[in-house]
Parts: structure tokens; sequence; C-alpha cells
């Protein structure tokens, strides 16, 4: 699995734009029920290239695959990652059989995207804390807060199925991916641009920091 440096020595050099501070808006974010705390992804000109890449990444949703491993070792490290995650998250998810999915999911679905399921676990919590039907006042939708205009770009132009689980994780990994290998590994810069907040501190210090509640 490729790992993303941040590179915070890039963060001066770019203009300041408006954005909400992280404290306030992430508190105003987790207290407000159904809202979420997204700047929004901007919709940006792809090449067909690009385009037809993306589209064939977020394709053939459905369950995922059980897990298959290598050794046993690897199995038991991911029955490890699994147990440990469980528990952190039974104070959010109560159903422990919805848990179990949710997590398998992101599982699949960041090593699918060569990221780590930590980070990803960190920018859901951060960008819906974990709430499958949060909209944002941007009009982003699902875990991990994806802008309509996905589903007609890369998609089948439903949004609707950005809140179908598989479908919205799928959608984030593939996104922030495509955004890191844009930034050229710069997962400071990366995280920007999958809020909408490009070359500002406030995001990207959130999710990073939520980061650290999932680390095994």
């Amino acid at each position: 699995m490729r790992a993303a440096a941040m590179d915070d020595g890039k963060r001066g050099a770019w203009p300041r734009r408006r954005f909400l501070r992280a404290p306030l808006a992430l508190g105003a974010a987790l207290a407000s029920g159904t809202r979420a705390w997204a700047g929004g992804q901007l919709e940006e000109p792809l090449t067909y290239a690009v385009r037809t890449a993306l589209s064939a990444a977020v394709a053939g949703s459905g369950a995922p695959p059980e897990p298959a491993f290598a050794s046993t070792e690897a199995r038991l490290a991911y029955l490890r990652w699994l147990a440990a995650m469980s528990a952190r998250l039974a104070s959010r998810k109560s159903d422990l059989s919805r848990r179990v999915e949710f997590l398998q999911t992101v599982w699949y679905e960041s090593h699918r995207a060569a990221l780590e399921p930590a980070l990803v676990l960190g920018l859901i919590q951060v960008e819906s804390a974990f709430r499958k039907y949060a909209v944002s006042v941007a009009g982003a939708r699902g875990y991990m807060q994806i802008m309509p205009f996905w589903s007609r770009v890369i998609g089948d132009g439903e949004p609707g199925t950005l809140f179908h689980t598989q479908t919205n994780l799928r959608f984030g990994c593939v996104i922030l991916r495509h955004y890191l290998e844009r930034e050229q590994g710069n997962l400071f810069m990366a995280l920007g641009r999958y809020n909408g907040s490009r070359g500002r501190s406030a995001y990207p210090d959130a999710v990073t920091g939520a980061r650290k509640n999932w680390l095994l």
C-alpha cells in the first residue's frame, strides 16, 4: 500500500481564501443533525482519459468480497484491526452486523484505492460524523460527502446512489486517490482539494487529527 506524505512546507505558498475555522466548524457540524461540515469539492475539467479512468475505477459496486489473505499472519492482523475499530465505532454504530459490514467496506475500498484505512476513517469522521445520510450545506452526500456532480461526470447519473454505503465509499476513495495523484502525493493539498479549500490548513489538520483516532 502506497503512503502519501503530507508536505507542510507548502502551506504558505497559496493565496488566502475564506474558510471556516476547524474547531468551530467541526463542532457545529457534529451538533447540526443531518448537516455536515464540508466546503464542497469543486467541479474541474477532466480530460477524456482521466474521466474514463475514474469511471472505470468507480464501476462495479456491490457487496465487497470476503477478504482473502496470503498468510495466516495477514488474516490475523485484519481481524485485530476489525475488532479494534469495531470497539471504537460502537458508540456511533450500535448494530454489530452493520458496523462490521461498514468497516469491511472501508477496509476493502481504502485498500482498493491504495489508501490508509485510518485516513479514510478520519476523513469520514470529519465529513459526516459517520452518518450515512448526512447532507452538507453545499449538497455533498453520505459518509464521505460526495458532491452530486460526480455521479454525472463519472457515475451513472443518479445522485441518489451516493447514499449507498459502498458506492459512497468507493467514490470517496477514488476521488481522494485522484486528488493525491494530481498533487503528486501531497496529502495536505489533496485533502484541501477534496474539501474545496485547497491551500488552507483547517480541513487537512482536522482530518489528520481525526486519523489518529483510528490507528491500530
